[in-house]
C-alpha cells in the first residue's frame, strides 16, 4: 500500500515540493530503541513505500556504531538507505551533491553541533542540503541533527548550554532535549532577554515539523513529551507549551495533515522587530 501523501496546506504546492524540516528534541532510532513512531512518521512523509533515505553522522564523526544502527533499522524493506561520511577516504558515495538531491529524506544524527557545521562548511555540504531543501528533499535529526536547520541554537554538547549560529533555513532560535537537560531553559530565556530571537523548544520524544520556515504540527513518541515556543515581551520571557499530538494514541490513524498555529503566527509576526 502506498503512504498518503502530506497535507500540505499550501494551494498549488504539490506534496512533494513543499520544504519540509522534522527536529526532534531527541528521539529516533539511536535514542528510543523499540520506539520506531518518529521514525515512522518521517518516512510517512515522504509518501513512498520503500523511500530513499541518507544518513549523516557527521556530528558524531561517522561513528561506525551510530552507522551500523541506522542500516539495521532502515535498510531492507523499509527503506532504500544510504549514508554520507565524511572522516573516511571512502564516502559512501560517489557524487555528493548529486545523491543528497536524488533521496526523499536526509536523516541527520546527534553529537557536536560545532563540529557537524565546520565540517559541512569545509565540504560545501550547507549548500548542498539547502538546495535540497529548496527542493522538497525532507530533511529530519535528532538534537545536532535539529539544532543544525536554525539560525541559533543552543548547544550543550560540551558542557554548559552555549549560543550557537547554524545553518539558518529556520529563522528561528531551537534547543533540543528541554526536559531532560534543566539548563538549557534557564539559558534559552537568559538569550531570549539579552536579544535572542524568538523560537521553540522540544523535549525527548518531541518533534517540530515545519513547512517552509512556519510551524505546523508537533507531534511525539512519548505521552508527556511537548514543544514550547517562547518569546520575549519587554523584561519577560513568555514560553507557551504547543500542542502536540501523540502518536502512539489510538486515534492515531496515519493520515498525516497539517496542523497550522495561526495565533502563534500572528504572536510571532507582531513582536519579529522587539
Amino acid at each position: 500500500m502506498t503512504r498518503k501523501l502530506l497535507d500540505t496546506g499550501i494551494p498549488g504546492v504539490p506534496a512533494r515540493r513543499a520544504r519540509q524540516i522534522v527536529a526532534f528534541g531527541g528521539g529516533g532510532f539511536s535514542m528510543e530503541a523499540g520506539n520506531p513512531l518518529l521514525d515512522d512518521y518521517v518516512l510517512e512523509l515522504t509518501g513512498r513505500d520503500r523511500p530513499r533515505v541518507c544518513f549523516l553522522a557527521t556530528a558524531s564523526g561517522d561513528a561506525d556504531d551510530y552507522v551500523v544502527r541506522f542500516y539495521k533499522e532502515f535498510a531492507g524493506g523499509r527503506a532504500d538507505a544510504s549514508h554520507l561520511g565524511l572522516f573516511r577516504r571512502r564516502r559512501g558515495v560517489s557524487d555528493v551533491r548529486a545523491h543528497l538531491l536524488s533521496q526523499d529524506l536526509i536523516y541527520v544524527g546527534g553529537g557536536s553541533l560545532l563540529s557537524l557545521l565546520g565540517v559541512w562548511r569545509a565540504h560545501g555540504v550547507d549548500a548542498i542540503l539547502r538546495e535540497a531543501w529548496e527542493r522538497g528533499v525532507i530533511l529530519c535529526g535528532l538534537s545536532a541533527g535539529a539544532l543544525c536547520w536554525f539560525d541559533t541554537s543552543l548547544t550543550a554538547y560540551y558542557g554548559s548550554p552555549e549560543r550557537v549560529n547554524a545553518l539558518g533555513f529556520l529563522p528561528w532560535s531551537f534547543t533540543a532535549h528541554y526536559d531532560s537537560e534543566p539548563a538549557r531553559r534557564e539559558v534559552f530565556h537568559r538569550e531570549l532577554l539579552a536579544g535572542m530571537q524568538r523560537g521553540y523548544a522540544a523535549d525527548d520524544g518531541a518533534a517540530l515539523h515545519f513547512v517552509g520556515t512556519e510551524l505546523h504540527r508537533v507531534v511525539s513518541s512519548r505521552p508527556r513529551a511537548r514543544g514550547y515556543a517562547l518569546r520575549k515581551d519587554g523584561a519577560r520571557v513568555i514560553e507557551e507549551e504547543l500542542a502536540t499530538e501523540y502518536l502512539g494514541a489510538p486515534a492515531h490513524e496515519g493520515r498525516i495533515r497539517v496542523r497550522p498555529y495561526p495565533a502563534l503566527q500572528r504572536a510571532f509576526a507582531a513582536g519579529a522587530a522587539a
